[in-house]
């Protein structure tokens, strides 16, 4: 295997989490949840960290899909990771914010409200990415309401 595959296939897979069995898209959206809590105090570090997942998602996950002879094949979980960043910017951290989060994360990533069921079908980097990018912006969207309309306060 070259070089280029061999890159491609570590960051679409998210340092291998991908390869972990039965769930790997949760085992993504966990490793956002990690990458989330390290970076929590530091916003220009969470949104060039956030922003720089996506860019890279986009950038690998076309040809990954290609390496796996497989549309949105299961072992990329890059987009995960990246969806489930956007579903928690700007965000105040604390425990109840994270579970919501995550799982309606899954939930949105599962059900793929429109535009993300269209925009999975597309060929390539978008299919893979827009579906989860779509996820988190909703999730977050939901967070962001919640915060204002229903004082969900910290715990």
């Amino acid at each position: 295997m070259n070089i280029r595959k061999t890159i491609v296939k570590i960051f679409s897979t998210f340092f291998y989490i991908g390869y972990l069995p039965l769930i790997p898209g949760t085992f993504g959206s966990l490793a956002g949840l990690f990458l989330f809590w390290l970076t929590k105090n530091e916003v220009i570090l969470y949104s060039g960290l956030t922003l720089g997942l996506v860019i890279l998602g986009f950038l690998v996950t076309g040809e990954a899909e290609e390496i796996f002879h497989k549309k949105d094949a299961k072992f990329i979980v890059i987009d995960e990771v990246s969806g489930m960043l956007v579903a928690l910017s700007f965000l105040p951290y604390n425990l109840k914010t994270v579970i919501i989060g995550f799982f309606l994360f899954r939930l949105l990533d599962t059900l793929k409200p429109f535009p993300a069921n269209k925009l999975e079908q597309l060929k390539g980097s978008l299919g893979v990415m827009a579906d989860d990018i779509i996820a988190g912006l909703y999730t977050n969207i939901i967070l962001q309401i919640a915060f204002r309309v229903v004082s969900f306060k910290a715990s």
